[in-house]
């Protein structure tokens, strides 16, 4: 037996996860900047397994448009550089046989409108995530409503409830688009 508040605050946890997920995703996309979170998605050969490159290495940013990796054991060196190259990230690295230095160069207008686009993509993939768990709060509702286990005042309170939460969630995803765009358009 389900009632409206569980629905509701099982749906508004699962859309406040995706938020975060875009907020994620977002921080990998290459802005102007030079960030940790940009390695996140490049995967090293370690021992047979894909692992991140953070959990191998030391990722450290000296200065605004360098990344520096320290691998912790020498003879990763080769594989991290192997999968930095393969990755979309577009850049080379460049090896001492220590560590190994990130160069990001100035982003070209066409890059960034590029960039602002994968943008627009992405938080339009979790809106569509959001309207699907709106979509099936209001069918739990509406079928709680139909095994008599809430009453129809209940029941339109609740579709409302989740209207509410969902017009907040968009919000927060188009902020989170924004502040992105916005970085990526800045020089």
């Amino acid at each position: 037996m389900a009632t409206v508040k569980e629905i509701t605050t099982n749906i508004e946890s699962k859309m406040h996860k995706s938020v975060d997920a875009l907020k994620v995703d977002l921080a990998s996309l290459r802005a102007g900047r030079a960030t940790p979170a940009l390695l996140e998605k490049v995967m090293v050969d370690y021992y047979g397994s894909p692992t991140p490159v953070n959990q191998v290495a030391s990722v450290t940013v000296p200065e605004p448009r360098m990344i520096v990796i320290q691998p912790w054991e020498k003879n990763l060196l080769k594989d991290i550089e192997k999968a930095i190259m393969k990755s979309d990230l577009g850049l080379n690295p460049n090896s001492d046989g220590v560590c190994i230095r990130l160069n990001l160069p100035q982003l070209t207008e066409e890059r960034r409108k590029d960039l602002v686009k994968v943008v627009h993509k992405k938080a339009e993939e979790f809106r569509v995530v959001v309207r699907n768990l709106r979509r099936d709060a209001n069918d739990a509702i509406k079928k709680a409503e139909k095994a008599k286990e809430i009453t129809e005042d209940e029941s339109k309170k609740g579709v409302e409830q989740v209207q509410k939460l969902t017009d907040k969630i968009m919000k927060d995803i188009d902020s989170a688009a924004a502040a992105k765009e916005k970085e990526v358009m800045e020089i």
